[in-house]
């Protein structure tokens, strides 16, 4: 039995011997060349050959030729993949494609390479094409970028919201300061132009000696600083230039954005798609559609002798570099929209001197187009007018009549109006000077007019929380708005609340939060008999990876904002919309207001007649507490909604503020 087993292993073992003599036969070294190329691939695609076994060339004089030729291409790396392996023997041949992304270009070209086995290693047999296939021993790469000139923001009729406009950069030229002491008169133009003058003499003494060292842009167009006074300061020049800019620095700020020289923190994040002196959106519609708006470079990747100097190469007849790429310029596509730069001016101009935060915001109820979205200067450069976050207050009544009158009462129908209302223990009372002529059993249409919040409190057990936001998503309020193009918050209306908060939701408090934009959806529902969708951005092409078209809530400074509401999706259109006669006895009652109600001062508004509701919600902790102060009107095919963040009361506040909007807008 033993020797039976010890032939049985003999047998094995020579077997085994046989198999392993046969792979060895079939081994033709393909594994090996196949292996030697993906690592070439990955070498080149890392930019670094160091490790690699090299035939031909020192490993180390490889890597440094290779850094050489492609340092005009940093910081972008190349995507390296090897093809298919022809085998001869000890000799290999592979094809290496390469692509290239130079900002918005893409370069692609495929170089051969040749591997050679010694031993048990595959070698690369170095050659300069094996970088690129055109390229000849003493030439390295060289890049020219040629950025386009960045599109227009356009407005309505195609107004020239953002374009490129006249500015003068000024600063201190070095080359031309002479003997003069370039901290003093850093310190001189500084205080000349109201910069800060310890940061810039800084700025100055640490550049070079052939450096323009910038204080400040100024529009070229009613600069107050001449020529005459820069030129009076040793070394200091200003250097004309064109820079895309709104018609003045603040014009439609929050909702345009702007446009400059990126950043080192912007060109470091791009990753390579941006250089210095690369002009970029930054906030609003020009961030938002950067892409579209920038273009593509041209881009041109040149082989040029290596070692030679820039100037020496423009002095050279004829040029010694060979095209290798080229890419053209794209210019980019203009961005329209649909507000009226005549309307924004001017209710920019109305919310001049408003302290607290305030917006106004225009539509047109016929087709939705936002005319304005204007963010008064207490907002602090914060778009208030379409992402801001508030109670809407009485406003909201409109809402409610709505699901009032779904629920069989009319514009006629008698509500109880009285000086208090007790709600599981809290009190609510009517704005402080309600009229006690218009107390009592009064028309749900008096009750709108004069703002009668008992009333529309003691109706609550008529309209449940579900039908008060349902009544809400029908006058096109926290809902989604594809045509919009832009993010804006428009609406949080709870589907679930009991008690006080529901008492609450009444009158427009509780948890209910419009923007401005919002609640000049609801009055143009109102003028246009059916739900509004709002539009802004008319020809939405490419948007920036960081942002998005679409519609979202957006947090606010406001101490009312809500972070649940923040967080929020906007629902669908609502699948109940706003009819025709619905609408029509809302608009009665909105006339109301200002035929027999407390905004009386807008029946003298030349036109049309006006229609409007007023707004007061409470707010903070202090006591009295503070309030907004709201107003929404229409007025023929516009529809307006005037906010002012801790303003009193709407009729005395808004309202004022509104009639001077609608008479001047005609």
């Amino acid at each position: 039995m033993a020797q039976m087993g010890k032939t049985k292993n003999i047998v094995l073992g020579l077997a085994a011997l046989m198999i392993a003599g046969s792979l060895t036969a079939c081994d033709d070294g393909r594994a090996g060349a196949e292996g030697a190329a993906k690592q070439l691939a990955s070498s080149l695609a890392a930019l670094d050959v160091g490790s690699l076994a090299v035939d031909g060339k020192d490993a180390a004089a490889a890597n440094e030729q290779l850094k050489a030729v492609f340092a005009a291409l940093d910081p972008a790396k190349p995507s390296v993949e090897s093809g298919a392996v022809k085998l001869d023997g000890d000799k290999a041949s592979v094809p290496l494609n390469f692509t290239w992304k130079i900002g918005t270009a893409e370069w692609k070209y495929t170089s051969q390479a040749a591997l050679k086995k010694s031993g048990d290693k595959w070698a690369v047999q170095w050659t300069t094409t094996l970088l690129e296939p055109d390229l000849k021993d003493g030439e390295v790469l060289d890049k020219t970028v040629t950025p386009p000139a960045r599109a227009e923001i356009l407005g309505a009729g195609d107004a020239k919201l953002i374009s490129y406009r006249p500015v003068v950069y000024v600063g201190i030229d070095k080359t031309t300061i002479g003997s003069a002491d370039p901290a003093a008169s850093a310190a001189k133009l500084a205080q000349l132009v109201s910069v800060d003058e310890a940061a810039y003499v800084k700025q100055v003494q640490a550049s070079g000696p052939q450096a323009f060292v910038s204080a400040i842009t100024l529009r070229q167009d009613g600069r107050t600083i001449t020529d005459q006074q820069i030129a009076a300061i040793p070394g200091a020049r200003g250097i004309p230039d064109s820079l895309p800019l709104a018609p003045t620095r603040t014009f439609a700020r929050a909702v345009l954005g702007t446009a400059a020289e990126a950043s080192a923190e912007q060109i470091q994040k791009a990753g390579g798609s941006l250089k210095v002196g690369d002009i970029v959106g930054t906030g609003g519609l020009e961030e938002q559609y950067d892409t579209q708006l920038r273009g593509q470079d041209g881009v041109s990747i040149r082989a040029r002798p290596q070692g030679m100097t820039d100037d020496q190469i423009k002095a050279a007849k004829p040029d010694p570099r060979r095209v290798l790429f080229a890419a053209d310029t794209k210019p980019g596509d203009p961005l329209k929209t649909t507000l009226d730069p005549r309307l924004q001016q001017l209710a920019e101009d109305t919310l001049t001197g408003i302290g607290p935060a305030s917006a106004i915001v225009a539509i047109r109820p016929s087709t939705g187009a936002v005319l304005a979205a204007a963010s008064g200067p207490g907002s602090n450069g914060y778009n208030t007018a379409m992402l801001g976050q508030y109670a809407p207050g009485s406003t909201f009544k409109i809402v409610d009549s709505l699901a009032l009158i779904r629920n069989g009462m009319t514009p006629d129908s008698k509500v109880e109006c009285t000086p208090t209302i007790t709600v599981d223990g809290r009190t609510f009372k009517n704005a402080e000077g309600y009229p006690v002529s218009s107390l009592g059993s009064v028309a749900l249409r008096d009750a709108f007019a004069h703002s009668c919040n008992t009333a529309f409190i003691s109706s609550r057990d008529k309209v449940s929380q579900a039908q008060l936001e349902s009544a809400a998503t029908s006058l096109g309020l926290a809902v989604q708005a594809p045509k919009l193009g832009a993010d804006a918050f428009l609406g949080s209306v709870p589907g679930n609340a009991d008690g006080t908060e529901h008492a609450a939701s009444m009158i427009g408090q509780g948890k209910v939060l419009l923007s401005p934009l919002a609640a000049a959806i609801m009055a143009a529902s109102v003028a246009h008999g059916a739900p509004v969708s709002p539009q802004l951005v008319l020809n939405p092409g490419s948007v920036s990876p960081s942002t998005g078209a679409t519609p979202t809530a957006s947090g606010s400074p406001s101490s009312s904002a809500s972070p649940a509401a923040a967080a929020s999706d906007a629902a669908p259109a609502s699948d109940k919309p706003v009819t025709p006669a619905e609408a029509a006895a809302l608009g009665d009652m909105m006339r109301a207001v200002v035929t027999s109600g407390h905004a009386g001062f807008l029946a003298s508004v030349p036109g049309a007649p006006v229609g409007a509701k007023t707004g007061t919600a409470e707010f903070g902790n202090d006591n009295p507490p503070k309030t907004h102060a709201w107003i929404v009107a229409v007025h023929g095919d516009l529809a307006v909604a005037v906010f002012v963040e801790d303003g009193g009361l709407g009729a005395t506040t808004s309202g004022p503020l509104l009639k001077s909007f609608l008479t001047a807008a005609g």
